[in-house]
């Protein structure tokens, strides 16, 4: 055994504090589903969490986001990609943005064209009437609507019918909106 000299006990001293810390530390860094709740814009839909951000998001800041989605919910569920739309805007205005400088777009494709039709919508209609109601667009593509039979008369009051999904996010883009990649 080495003998206790002032260096070696200064060594343990600080080993056996990196113990206690480091699971403080770690616990504080994990969050789990308790951790979020309902957002300030919209709090039946998007629920979000606090973050201890790096950067705090800059004052004005204005953002121009396009989502896409091509994936029907499930029966009984919400469309995945219009409740991340509500989180977008609960999480930005629950840090300090201004709702009015969120604008967001949902280019609806695919077999999610069911999501917002009439018919279909289940369970989306109030969360598509919310997000319209916060100025959200919501785009079908019109080749995905042909493909499944949905016509404009069958979408939800609101929703816009487009050409195609690339002509919308073509649209879009060129109206300074950036494509959100989740």
């Amino acid at each position: 055994m080495l003998p206790a000299t002032p260096l070696r006990l200064t060594r343990l001293a600080m080993m056996a504090a990196s113990y206690l810390i480091l699971p403080l530390a770690t616990a504080a860094a994990h969050a789990g589903p308790d951790d979020f709740g309902p957002g300030p814009l919209i709090p039946d839909y998007g629920q979000i969490a606090p973050v201890d951000m790096t950067r705090p998001l800059p004052a004005g800041a204005f953002f121009q986001i396009a989502f896409d989605t091509a994936t029907r919910s499930e029966t009984d569920s919400l469309n995945r990609t219009l409740t991340s739309a509500a989180r977008f805007l609960n999480m930005h205005v629950a840090n300090g943005i201004d709702a009015e400088n969120l604008h967001l777009a949902i280019v609806i494709h695919g077999g999610a064209v069911h999501d917002v039709a009439s018919e279909t919508a289940a369970g989306n209609a109030d969360l598509i009437e919310t997000l319209l109601a916060h100025g959200v667009r919501i785009i079908v593509c019109g080749q995905s609507a042909a493909y499944h039979d949905v016509s404009r008369e069958d979408l939800l009051p609101g929703v816009e019918m487009a050409l195609s999904a690339m002509t919308a996010h073509a649209l879009l883009q060129r109206n300074g909106y950036t494509l959100n990649p989740f």
